[in-house]
């Protein structure tokens, strides 16, 4: 990896081991959790990365503690815990779409305190811009944790980014989750979130496009990042304004494991990319120009055109995904092509 960089992001959630369903029945072990793998793939995009969970002290534990470093991700918590690993078995279905089961109770990633985060995240106050999370963070019974963590970052300045990622089938409660996850929006000013998420949480609209323009409206989110798999992906801006993007060949997918967190990294490192220095995110957010949009767009499709590519999650450097949008050129469509969808 390059020379550490400056910490710019400091990320929390799961880091588990996936058990992936290989054909013959057997399953394959792999390095993953959605937090886990966006802090690989941010920190391969060349942005300094901060990662505040604790890591088990047992095999799979250091096995992820040591991809981490080799990734180039700082970690705040360098002592591993008594606690297990969390675990997750993944069946693939014939399009490489993955659902997941979850054992989750008293593991290593779930040591943590929302006063613990904030301590290790004053350390770069400074540099730390982008505050992320997702996936299993949301869950209502850590929501003790996460979301006071993100309310002072939230108030300190920070951008905060979640990724909602959501996880139905594996929790106890659907309408306090639902509810909970809400609650981790509402504070966002950077969300991700995919057609099926928007169908989980309920949302209003005939459409995934106008589900998405229903969930700015109603949050105080400054971007909306709305992935369709396959069919592309838009971005949403508080502005009014809309960007479509899609790649325009078929590609030789072999799962889509860590797809979205590669998406999200890509989007994030080219956003990062495009801001003048000394300007603060949500600042430039607002003020975000269509070309701008449409090449951080582009940069976020490449990087996860190339994660599905692979086996597991492979998330790409920003050379590997620049080089991508650069030699495959994608769809899109701008703000002016599009605002026919806008719900009314």
């Amino acid at each position: 990896m390059t020379d550490q960089q400056p910490i710019r992001v400091a990320i929390a959630g799961e880091a588990l081991i996936d058990f992936i369903s290989e054909t013959d029945g057997r399953f394959n072990p792999c390095l993953g959790g959605a937090v886990y793998n966006l802090a690989r793939a941010l920190a391969r995009q060349g942005m300094g990365t901060l990662y505040l969970n604790p890591f088990s002290s047992d095999q799979l534990g250091q096995a992820l503690m040591q991809q981490m470093l080799d990734d180039g991700v700082e970690l705040a918590q360098t002592q591993a815990v008594q606690a297990v690993t969390s675990l997750a078995v993944v069946n693939l279905n014939d399009s490489g779409h993955p659902s997941y089961a979850f054992y989750r109770d008293g593991v290593a990633d779930r040591q943590i305190t929302s006063v613990q985060m904030n301590a290790d995240c004053a350390h770069h106050a400074s540099t730390i811009e982008l505050i992320c999370t997702g996936a299993l963070a949301l869950d209502a019974r850590d929501e003790h944790v996460y979301l006071p963590w993100l309310s002072d970052q939230k108030a300190a300045g920070k951008c905060i980014v979640v990724d909602a990622n959501l996880r139905p089938s594996v929790m106890p409660d659907l309408k306090a989750y639902r509810h909970c996850v809400h609650h981790f929006l509402d504070v966002a000013d950077i969300i991700k979130v995919s057609d099926e998420d928007l169908l989980a949480l309920e949302i209003p609209g005939q459409s995934a496009l106008e589900k998405a323009h229903h969930l700015l409206n109603s949050t105080h989110a400054n971007l909306i990042a709305l992935t369709l798999g396959a069919d592309g992906a838009w971005l949403l801006s508080a502005t009014g304004d809309a960007y479509f993007g899609k790649e325009n060949a078929a590609l030789n997918i072999i799962d889509t494991v860590g797809a979205g967190d590669s998406f999200l990294a890509g989007l994030l490192a080219a956003l990062s990319h495009l801001k003048p220095v000394g300007t603060p995110f949500n600042a430039f957010l607002t003020s975000l120009h269509p070309e701008q949009a449409t090449m951080a767009l582009s940069h976020a499709i490449a990087s996860a055109s190339l994660c599905v590519q692979a086996r597991g999650c492979v998330p790409p450097t920003w050379s590997q995904a620049s080089q991508w949008a650069l030699n495959h050129s994608s769809q899109s469509q701008t703000s002016a092509s599009v605002q026919s969808t806008h719900p009314t």
